[in-house]
C-alpha cells in the first residue's frame, strides 16, 4: 500500500491512494484538481523515503470532493456569585479531498486489471456448481424419559388425575348438636 504524510494548513495528514482525507478548509471549488507539494514522508511497501524537511520531486494529486462543517462545539464560561455567564459556539470548516495518485510529476501508474464477471446469471451458475445441495434428513421426534424406559409392547397410559380433596363434613360443635337431638 502506497501512502504519504503531507502538510496542509500547518497540520500533517496521512494520504492513501484511492481514499479521502479531511483537511482544513481550502479556497478551491468542488471538483478542482490540486497538487500537494509538501510531502514529508513517502512509503511504498518496504521502501520508505523521509524528507529533510520534504521529499523532493514527489507530489500528491487530489481532487476536491466537498466542503463541509465539523461538529458543533460549545464553550461556556461561568463564575458563580459574580453573574458571569458567557456561552459561545464554533463549527470548524473542512474540505474533503480524494487522493488520486502519489508519485513524481508526470509519472503514470500501472492499473491492476480485475476480471469482469459478465452477468449475475454466470455468478449464480458458479455458486451452484461450488455448493452441492444437501440431502434433507427426516425429522426425528423427541421422546420423553418415561417413554424411553417403558417397554415397547405395553400400551401407553394417560397420566392419572388427582382427586379433589374432600371437605371435612362435621366439626366438634356440629357433632354435639346432632347428638343432643
Amino acid at each position: 500500500m502506497k501512502f504519504a504524510i503531507v502538510e496542509s494548513g500547518g497540520k500533517q495528514y496521512r494520504a492513501v491512494e484511492g481514499r479521502t482525507m479531511d483537511v482544513d478548509r481550502l479556497a478551491l471549488e468542488e471538483g478542482t484538481l490540486y497538487n500537494i507539494e509538501r510531502v514529508l514522508l513517502l512509503a511504498d511497501g518496504d521502501d520508505v523515503m523521509v524528507g529533510t524537511p520534504t521529499v523532493d520531486g514527489i507530489e500528491v494529486k487530489v481532487t476536491v470532493a466537498e466542503h463541509f462543517k465539523g461538529p458543533k462545539l460549545i464553550s461556556f464560561k461561568y463564575r458563580p456569585k459574580k453573574r458571569i455567564r458567557v456561552k459561545g459556539g464554533h463549527r470548524q470548516q473542512y474540505t474533503r479531498l480524494m487522493v488520486d495518485s502519489i508519485g513524481k510529476p508526470g509519472e503514470s501508474r500501472k492499473k491492476e486489471e480485475k476480471p469482469v464477471v459478465e452477468k449475475k446469471a454466470a455468478k449464480a451458475e458458479v455458486v451452484a456448481e461450488a455448493k452441492p445441495k444437501a440431502e434433507k434428513k427426516p425429522k426425528v421426534e423427541k421422546q420423553t424419559k418415561a417413554e424411553k424406559e417403558a417397554p415397547k409392547s405395553a400400551p401407553k397410559k394417560a397420566p392419572a388425575k388427582k382427586a379433589p380433596a374432600k371437605k371435612a363434613t362435621a366439626t366438634k360443635s356440629s357433632t354435639k348438636k346432632s347428638e343432643e337431638k
